[in-house]
């Protein structure tokens, strides 16, 4: 077994797995997948027998989170070939990509899960489920308003009042720009669907995908800290706040850290290295996510094992401003 990472002029030799493991995805959608996405993301691969076994992609997105840009990768295409499974092959690349991701100073990850329970022994856990709203001929019947399909001349504009309209109601989002649309038609355009723009009195007013067929599932999401450092002092605070705890991390070493949280409603989360012997309890990264991302309450995170916390800690974890408007609509 050769885990590696791949040079990007070898990325398409995973076409044959994706199409072998993934028989669902259109040919269009696949020749999309692997004519746009491959050219900037990272892919991992198990090799035996002399070829690829296991393979897992990174997508990286410009992410808002906060009010700050950062840069998180999309785990997608997960996927290990039928005879080659059950051998521990997902775990190696999962540890191994989350580690990558540590030293390059990223701070969080994400991933749609084919099922929840897959993920959460690496840590995942669920904090948002996909709004998708489509288009529909009852739409026409707006007063005013006009539709059609979206030009790319049109991108730009729609990106800035996307990105204006996201951060008003959302702490965390994946940026838009004029190239993010343009890809997004050609993703729709894939299996046969179309972007379609929203126009009242010249205002641009909503962009909704019209498609073949409209999919009712709410497709989930599940977060990762990768840097639990960074994702903390990417925080606000709703006031004063000062407490010493421990962090734990089966995977990324470097996570496994006793902290002083501190900080103020102006100046955010500030973090500093803290003493064993002044902690006042020990939240697992796992848990932690959970918090950060708005799943569950200090007092909640105590029912789960592994977590402990003084009542005085829990009262400044409380202070925290969790991150829990999530808008990822993303498919890849």
């Amino acid at each position: 077994m050769n885990m590696r990472k791949l040079p990007a002029e070898e990325h398409i030799r995973t076409r044959r797995l994706y199409e072998e493991v993934f028989p669902d995805d259109s040919r269009e959608f696949v020749d999309y997948y692997y004519n746009e996405k491959i050219k900037e993301n990272e892919i991992y691969v198990i090799e035996e027998d002399e070829d690829i076994q296991a393979m897992l992609h990174l997508n990286p997105y410009k992410m808002y989170v906060n009010g700050r840009e950062q840069m998180a990768n999309y785990i997608v295409a997960v996927a290990t070939r039928a005879a080659y499974r059950k051998k521990g092959y997902m775990r190696e690349l999962l540890t191994g990509a989350l580690r990558d991701m540590y030293r390059s100073g990223e701070t969080f990850t994400y991933l749609m899960p084919a099922a929840q329970a897959i993920y959460l022994p690496y840590d995942f856990r669920t904090v948002y489920e996909q709004e998708r709203h489509f288009y529909t001929e009852a739409d026409e019947g707006q007063k005013d308003t006009v539709i059609r399909a979206l030009q790319d001349e049109e991108c730009e504009e729609l990106a800035d009042l996307a990105n204006k309209h996201l951060a008003q109601h959302y702490d965390v989002f994946a940026l838009r720009s004029a190239a993010y649309y343009e890809r997004l038609k050609r993703e729709y355009a894939a299996d046969g669907g179309t972007l379609m723009l929203y126009r009242k009195e010249g205002m641009i007013t909503d962009c909704r995908p019209s498609v073949l067929e409209q999919d009712t599932e709410r497709p989930v999401i599940m977060i990762r800290i990768v840097d639990a450092g960074r994702m903390l002092m990417s925080l606000s605070l709703k006031s004063l706040a000062a407490v010493c705890f421990r962090i734990t991390d089966p995977v990324i070493e470097a996570n496994n850290r006793c902290v002083v949280l501190t900080g103020t409603e102006h100046s955010g989360v500030m973090l500093m290295e803290g003493k064993e012997e002044n902690s006042e309890g020990t939240v697992d990264i796992s848990t932690l996510g959970e918090i950060v991302f708005g799943a569950c309450t200090a007092e909640e995170a105590c029912r789960q094992e592994g977590v402990e916390m003084t009542e005085r800690m829990k009262e400044e974890l409380d202070k925290i401003i969790p991150l829990s408007h999530i808008y990822i609509n993303e498919v890849v």
